[in-house]
């Protein structure tokens, strides 16, 4: 770690002694073995950027909504990824949020209008494998008497009233992070993600009607982070074995990825790209199309929030942990083929292959 971030969260760690100092209420914590009641009023907190973060908390709305009674649930997103889980049939309120003024602490505009909801508990969905700092934070100046549950981590379980330390059986993000609802919610949680039923234009409800005839399959080369992005050369590669499987590859993109798409394209002829997408209408094309090749980024868990048989590619990332690696999907770590200079592009013709092959093979049994 260079100097700049060592320091960076070192300031974090103190800003969160700092923060539970002031924000500190006698008898805030419940005592050993009480029980809790049940809430009527829940929120969950996840205010990062990302379009994955947003879909890997719809577990948590699915167990909330199974429990008897069933709370009101809302949640606090980044403003830029509100959009991901507006309409989500098990969110009662979506709230987008500006932390740019939260250096008002209780006054921020978007955190004094919260703190008059009074919720019954308050969720920092954060995670167990870096403390973050901003979250906890949120989460007690939204709820000074509120219940407010999150990951057992040094400093911020000081911001808590209950701390869920980390499930020791599994790594995998979407469980562990449902896990944070286990003093409240009895019996086994809901583990997969949702998604809306997408809302769409005519125009592009015309044109998925107009390609329904042949079958498709998604092929989405982009990704945030360039370092963990498998190659264009790659995907074409995975076009090409889809066309010889019998599917036609639709290659996505989003903004400012135009133009690796139609490299893909140009190097798997009969492939076709794919016109602007918004969110819901990227999810109607995967769960049209039944079949998803991507990396690991946002449209992954979005197409597995939709049902579509996903092909993952995880390059320098933890595949147990961020993957989905059960049926209908699979996920692949190509890190040990680039490691070794292997030939990348066969090994990836063949997965996608021996993946589009066992789906017609299912299709086929039923």
């Amino acid at each position: 770690m260079v100097w700049h971030k060592r320091l960076e969260l070192w300031a974090k760690l103190a800003l969160a002694l700092v923060a539970s100092a002031l924000l500190w209420r006698p008898g805030r914590r419940p005592k050993v073995g009480s029980s809790l009641p049940s809430p009527r009023r829940v929120l969950l907190v996840r205010i990062d950027n990302r379009v994955g973060e947003a879909l890997l908390t719809t577990p948590l709305l699915s167990t909330l909504k199974a429990a008897q009674p069933p709370p009101e649930v809302h949640v606090l997103v980044h403003s830029k990824v509100a959009r991901v889980l507006l309409g989500h049939p098990e969110a009662d309120r979506i709230i987008p949020f500006d932390r740019r003024l939260l250096w008002l602490g209780p006054l921020a505009p978007g955190v004094r209008a919260l703190r008059r909801e009074r919720y019954d508990v308050v969720v920092d969905c954060a995670n167990w494998s870096t403390p973050s700092v901003t979250s906890a934070i949120i989460s007690r100046l939204i709820g000074p008497r509120s219940l407010v549950i999150g990951p057992r981590m040094w400093p911020v379980h000081y911001l808590h009233s209950l701390s869920v330390p980390a499930r020791s059986d599994t790594t995998r993000e979407a469980v562990q992070r449902v896990h944070l609802l286990s003093p409240l919610v009895q019996g086994a949680p809901r583990e997969a993600l949702s998604f809306r039923s997408p809302n769409l234009s005519e125009k592009f409800r015309a044109w998925l009607e107009a390609g329904s005839g042949t079958p498709r399959a998604v092929v989405n080369p982009g990704g945030r982070l360039g370092w963990r992005r498998i190659p264009p050369e790659a995907f074409a590669s995975a076009a090409r074995a889809l066309i010889a499987s019998g599917r036609t590859p639709i290659v996505t993109w989003g903004p400012g990825e135009e133009e690796l798409a139609r490299t893909v394209v140009a190097a798997a002829p009969g492939a076709q790209i794919a016109p602007p997408t918004s969110i819901d209408e990227l999810a109607a094309l995967m769960r049209a199309a039944g079949l998803t090749v991507c990396n690991n980024t946002g449209p992954m868990h979005l197409s597995v929030a939709t049902g579509a048989p996903t092909l993952g590619l995880f390059l320098r990332m933890d595949m147990a942990r961020w993957g989905h690696d059960f049926p209908p999907h699979r996920m692949v770590d190509l890190t040990p083929v680039v490691d070794s200079g292997g030939d990348l592009a066969a090994r990836v013709f063949e997965e996608v292959r021996s993946f589009a092959g066992g789906l017609s093979a299912r299709d086929s049994a039923h």
